[in-house]
């Protein structure tokens, strides 16, 4: 069985069904900050040469002092947390895994893809999306029991107080991190996995060597460095989480969860909603599963007039 990997963005489809530019364009159908990480120079040999151990070792030291890795915990950087999740169900033997939901379906799809069966109680392997996407939803350490425990923290960086770094040197434990949501970098490509060492050991072979490019290593270096960015941000995009709340809501939604990246809303009609923003050129994500949820994004800050006119 082949899982359609539905999620965000399609912005092409809206263009070819609505009209105008990718710059016309007000895009919140994805959980990116709008602000991105400003991007340093760095030496012309980051593209020419061959990415050295050098310079995996410094990334993987300020993202372990970032998220605070535990001493015994295994760390490797990916291009993206999307690689990581094709992946790892090729790092273990095949067998049951509870991946509860809703939540966004990259891990069903890589699971099954690899052969895995996938079961509604977690005995063997559980997946946790943490918080989820697309309703915030957040987990806890007792929440974990089974032999293999695969932690996805994406959006966990707008709230480092819920990480739960702390069990990544359980065994058979994998606690993902995405550097494109945080970060505003989704076309950097780079993720981490941190856990039991034996586990990220075999996860490294499977990528490969060089398995990320030798800006992107100087970039993630350079904002893992950066704690006072990481904080200025978490205040921006909770202050403007709200905004957005107290915008919608005005306008008849109610408000059900998500995290300062992305605000998930109950209305009347999630189509009906999606194509009257889209006529202002405003995309937002609708799901399958729910005709009354609709997610936002939240826009740049020379953006929201645009969203505000086509609301």
């Amino acid at each position: 069985m082949t899982v359609a990997r539905d999620h965000g963005g399609g912005l092409d489809a809206a263009i070819a069904r609505y009209g105008g530019s990718r710059a016309s364009w007000l895009d919140l159908s994805t959980g990116i900050n709008p602000i991105p990480y400003p991007l340093p120079q760095f030496a012309a040999d980051a593209w020419t040469a061959l990415p050295d151990k050098a310079a995996f070792a410094r990334l993987h030291d300020l993202a372990r002092g970032f998220w605070g890795v535990p001493a015994g915990a295994g760390i490797v950087a990916a291009t993206g947390a999307s690689a990581i999740i094709a992946a790892l169900p090729r790092v273990f033997p095949q067998g049951e895994v509870c991946i509860p939901g809703p939540t966004y379906n990259e891990h069903e799809a890589a699971f099954r893809a690899a052969g895995w069966t996938i079961g509604k109680v977690p005995r063997q392997a559980l997946v946790a999306v943490h918080p989820n996407n697309p309703d915030g939803a957040v987990w806890s350490a007792p929440d974990f029991t089974t032999p293999i425990t695969i932690i996805d923290e994406s959006f966990c960086d707008v709230m480092p107080e819920r990480s739960l770094i702390h069990l990544a040197s359980r065994p058979n434990t994998v606690i993902l991190k995405s550097f494109g949501k945080f970060w505003g970098l989704a076309g950097l490509r780079l993720g981490f996995a941190v856990g039991d060492p034996a586990v990220i050991a075999r996860l490294a072979d499977i990528l490969g060597p060089w398995q990320v490019s030798g800006p992107a290593l100087n970039i993630g270096a350079e904002a893992l460095a950066d704690p006072q960015w990481a904080d200025a941000t978490r205040a921006r995009l909770t202050r403007d989480a709200g905004r957005l709340d107290r915008l919608l809501t005005a306008k008849g939604a109610a408000f059900l969860g998500g995290t300062s990246l992305f605000r998930l809303y109950r209305v009347d009609d999630a189509t009906r909603w999606q194509d009257r923003l889209a006529q202002g050129h405003v995309w937002s994500r609708v799901f399958p599963y729910a005709h009354d949820w609709l997610r936002l994004g939240l826009p740049a800050p020379d953006r929201w007039a645009q969203l505000e006119a086509a609301l």
